[in-house]
Order: structure tokens, then C-alpha cells, then sequence
């Protein structure tokens, strides 16, 4: 076995979790290999370098052996070297800018009012800092320090 497809490759080094998944990544031109956007048939050798975007995160495989079937989590890093850097892995761990702000039930859409407030508080909140809210915050929406956010 001298070269394998790259969706086939991919799928089996758990990149991801169905071999259509990683055909259509290939077809979304999200797949590179050596630098060149790479088709689901692109076939490919040992020292080959693959960029996987997902999501935010480019992920950078190097071959180190190919195989065609899908094998355990503990044996890829025999098959393929992860080079990802740390900087891109952080993109995970970045914080949500999500916030949600919990409703009684039945009360409904947010008046205009209320989204307004909630705009504030989004433009208000430090991500910086420690993850304590500030008092007036949980004042304003009638949130007592025991509530789970």
C-alpha cells in the first residue's frame, strides 16, 4: 500500500467521525495536503503534511504510516504525528461570548427594554477578570449568588 485516499485516511485516524464527514470537508476545500486544497479522491503518502480546518481550529497532521481502516484512539499518533500548535488549540479553550440570562417561565420574548439591558450587559462584562459578576449585574436582573448560571 503505497497511497490512500485522503477522506479515507482522515476517517480513520479519527479526524472525523464518518468517512461522508470527511468527504464533504474535502469538497468544502477545508482539507489541504502539502499546501494544496485536496479533493476526497487526493491520494496520499507518508511525509505528507494535512491542514483540517474545523471550525476555528486548523488542525496540521503529518503521515507516518498509512492504513485504510479506522483504528483505536491510543494507536493514531502511530499513523499520524499531530503538529498543531498550541496557539490554535487555545482557540478552544477561548472564552464564549455567550451569556444567558435565565427567564421565568411563561414571561415570554424579551420587551425591547429588557433586550436593551442585556446589551449593556453584554458590552459591560470584563472577560479578562475573574469569573465573578459584579453586584449591580446581579441586581439588576434579580440574580442571587446561589443561582447556577
Amino acid at each position: 500500500m503505497n497511497d490512500v485516499r485522503i477522506d479515507k485516511f482522515l476517517w480513520a485516524i479519527r479526524v472525523y467521525k464518518t468517512r461522508s464527514e470527511a468527504t464533504e470537508a474535502c469538497k468544502g476545500n477545508k482539507v489541504k495536503v502539502n499546501g494544496t486544497d485536496a479533493k476526497p479522491s487526493r491520494l496520499v503518502k507518508i511525509g505528507d503534511t494535512i491542514l483540517v480546518r474545523k471550525g476555528l481550529v486548523q488542525y496540521t497532521y503529518k503521515i507516518k504510516q498509512l492504513l485504510e481502516n479506522r483504528v483505536g484512539a491510543k494507536l493514531v499518533p502511530d499513523y499520524a504525528e499531530n503538529l498543531t500548535p498550541t496557539s490554535e488549540l487555545d482557540k478552544l479553550n477561548a472564552p464564549r461570548e455567550t451569556f444567558f440570562v435565565k427567564r421565568d417561565r411563561g414571561s415570554g420574548r424579551p420587551t425591547k427594554k429588557d433586550r436593551r439591558e442585556m446589551d449593556e450587559l453584554m458590552n459591560n462584562v470584563d472577560y479578562s477578570s475573574d469569573d465573578t459578576i459584579p453586584e449591580d449585574i446581579l441586581i439588576k436582573f434579580g440574580i442571587s449568588e446561589d443561582d447556577e448560571l
